[in-house]
């Protein structure tokens, strides 16, 4: 099993990255076989809620911000009508989009909330306080470090028991604090060194030090587990979805133009039926001449019909009907 102690910082970049999903989903699987285990101090769980709400927010406005500079663009240097529709669909769309990059943080807080927590004792504070008193990493930036040094000390208190079949690795983003002060920051601070001597204890920095910790320890595996989570999941845009609910709303109301039509035959109300082939025929000839393809326009199953209504109910309140709004 490999035990993974992954600081705050990495973890919201993960969150904030379109292609986050593909390490959220690998570690899901990891944890759920058992092949690692994640360690999470009750700092980085409350550091990583402190932070979220900001860093969505400033997501979702980035976002918009750059769809209306573009816009404005257009509108001053002219451009076509067709570009500029095409901006404004965007933006319309950013909620959308923001909404679905910042589900990971929802993951990834369920990851943090189901791993193992590590629980400060008195003996680690003390080592805390040492570490501050003689300026070591993370205290030589004369700054408060506290809740860093707490990190490396439960890590140090963890991995004592690491062995090259049970290894042991710390990931961060924070180079400045835990980093080499003078060489490669992908190398520990030399205050930190002693924490990671021999194979069964690593220090790994950003986003892309978990994916290699990832590839080193799980190999093939891995890389399948990548492989089956890189999927396009792009959001619907707004023409695309009002196209759509265009389409339930046609055949729905053919199909029931056709209903009644059958009705008042069987009745035999000739003025009636009259008066709807009148009214109903423009919009009965613009439908069939739209959907010409074998079964859009019917006969259709109750179970087909129940999908058509279900389909247009369900469009309709993502745009902004209240559900089972049928009307035709």
């Amino acid at each position: 099993m490999l035990h993974l102690l992954v600081d705050t910082s990495t973890w919201l970049d993960v969150s904030k990255r379109r292609d986050g999903r593909r390490w959220i989903l690998a570690l899901q699987e990891l944890v759920r076989q058992g092949d690692v285990e994640l360690m999470v101090p009750e700092v980085v769980i409350d550091e990583f809620e402190r932070n979220r709400e900001r860093i969505e927010e400033s997501m979702t406005s980035s976002v918009a911000q750059r769809f209306k500079a573009i816009k404005q663009d257009l509108d001053d240097y002219g451009a076509d009508v067709d570009a500029a529709k095409v901006v404004d669909d965007l933006a319309r769309h950013t909620p959308l989009i923001g909404a679905m990059t910042t589900r990971n943080f929802d993951d990834v807080l369920a990851l943090l909330n189901d791993g193992r927590r590590l629980e400060p004792t008195e003996a680690e504070q003390l080592k805390v306080v040492a570490r501050g008193l003689a300026k070591q990493a993370p205290f030589h930036r004369s700054r408060n470090s506290v809740a860093d040094a707490l990190l490396a000390e439960l890590y140090s208190t963890a991995a004592r028991g690491a062995s090259k079949d049970d290894p042991y690795a710390f990931v961060t983003t924070n180079s400045e604090d835990f980093s080499s002060a003078t060489g490669d920051k992908r190398e520990p601070h030399a205050d930190l060194a002693e924490l990671f001597a021999g194979e069964q204890s690593s220090y790994w920095l950003g986003v892309d030090g978990l994916n290699d910790v990832l590839l080193a320890s799980f190999g093939d595996e891995i890389r399948e587990l990548f492989a089956e989570s890189e999927f396009d999941e792009e959001p619907r845009r707004l023409g695309d979805i009002l196209a759509a609910e265009q389409e339930m709303f046609d055949r729905v109301w053919y199909h029931r133009s056709l209903q009644s039509e059958y009705r008042l035959k069987a009745d035999g109300d000739k003025k009636q039926l009259a008066y709807l082939r009148k009214v109903a025929g423009p919009g009965r000839a613009r439908v069939e001449s739209t959907y010409t393809q074998a079964g859009q326009l019917g006969p259709y199953s109750d179970f087909e019909l129940g999908m058509l209504n279900g389909k247009l109910s369900a469009l309709r309140w993502v745009l902004g009907s209240e559900w089972d709004f049928l009307d035709t």
